[in-house]
């Protein structure tokens, strides 16, 4: 006796709804909230010095020096192509363990704020729209409804590319 079972469209987005449940760390920038999930994230400190690297990206700030492991520094507003800003005493890096094509490598991200910690279930998150062919939206997990706003759910390990990580490579060794 053999059982076959069929998921329909609405099975699979509840699946994959249900996969992209879990918690969340917040953060904002510029007028809008992000969510990582908190499983990635290793800490979260406040802005401090940041050690620049010549002839790299400008999203790319540099490296800091985490209890002696050098970790690079993305700045998300310029890696998603807004206005830079002022670092205020809400900015802060949120240190995340990024997965790779050469293994797991520890990366700062700033961010103008940190907001919460959310416990998101499957009903809450609706996946990311289709803004056509254009607009790659690889990096989204999906998007949150909470309180009457949207939060947009980042996958990390994703939001660097390939030759980002490369580049990242490069000012390690």
């Amino acid at each position: 006796m053999s059982i076959t079972l069929t998921m329909s469209a609405n099975d699979n987005a509840a699946a994959q709804s249900d996969a992209r449940a879990g918690k969340y760390l917040t953060f904002q920038l510029s007028n809008e909230e992000f969510g990582i999930r908190v499983l990635k994230v290793r800490e979260i400190m406040g802005i401090q010095e940041i050690t620049a690297v010549p002839q790299t990206p400008a999203h790319i700030k540099g490296v800091i020096n985490l209890r002696g492991k050098v970790v690079p520094v993305i700045d998300l507003r310029l890696k998603f192509g807004l206005a830079a800003a002022e670092y205020t005493p809400r900015t802060c890096i949120i240190v995340t363990q990024v997965n790779g094509e050469s293994g797991s490598v520890l990366m700062g991200i700033v961010v103008d704020g940190v907001s919460e910690v959310l416990n998101l279930t499957g009903t809450e998150i609706e996946d990311t729209p289709d803004f056509g062919e254009a607009f790659a939206s690889g990096y989204l997990l999906g998007m949150a409804k909470v309180k009457g706003k949207v939060k947009i759910l980042l996958d990390i390990d994703r939001v660097l590319s390939t030759q980002d990580l490369h580049n990242l490579n490069a000012i390690l060794q």
